[in-house]
């Protein structure tokens, strides 16, 4: 099993790879799918790690809109 240094770690760079390759109005939706797919972890394919790295990606868009709102 990983350090959490090491999960916290892969986490950032995974983040860090979305926030240059993707594009905004789709990461949301990305994020969204990931989380939803996640709770079918119980399939072999799927898992619930996905829940999490799912609201991560959903975040870099929900950011810049709550800025937005609160002006």
């Amino acid at each position: 099993m990983k350090k959490p240094t090491a999960i916290k770690k892969t986490l950032a760079r995974v983040r860090l790879w979305v926030r240059r390759n993707v594009p905004p109005g789709l990461r949301l939706v990305v994020g969204l799918i990931l989380i939803v797919l996640g709770f079918f972890g119980f399939l072999p394919v799927l898992g619930f790690w996905m829940i999490p790295l799912g609201i991560v990606i959903a975040a870099l868009d929900l950011r810049p809109i709550w800025r937005k709102l609160k002006g």
